[in-house]
């Protein structure tokens, strides 16, 4: 499956939406839309956001799977969300 590019691979900014289509009757919709903020994260830490879901939120749980330190998993969902904060005021 391709992967959504979420920066220009020449400038390094944000990509936004321009537009939409339905493959059943052919609506077009053009227009600018940001990104949603999850899908402005890379795509490793896509997959820790959704792992962590996954596990119900549980740090633990995370840390067992991944085989990593509690701190460790700590750390690396304080890292997105940290970049999740830094997104969402831009």
């Amino acid at each position: 499956m391709k992967k959504l590019p979420v920066n220009c691979p020449s400038c390094e900014h944000a990509l936004v939406v321009s537009q939409l289509s339905c493959h059943q009757c052919d609506t077009i919709i053009s227009g600018s839309y940001p990104l949603h903020i999850l899908l402005q994260l890379n795509p490793e830490e896509q997959e820790f956001v959704f792992e962590f879901l996954m596990s119900s939120g549980s740090l633990k749980s995370m840390a067992t799977k991944l085989k990593k330190s509690y701190p460790t998993v700590r750390n690396k969902l304080d890292d997105i969300l940290e970049k999740m904060n830094t997104l969402q005021n831009a």
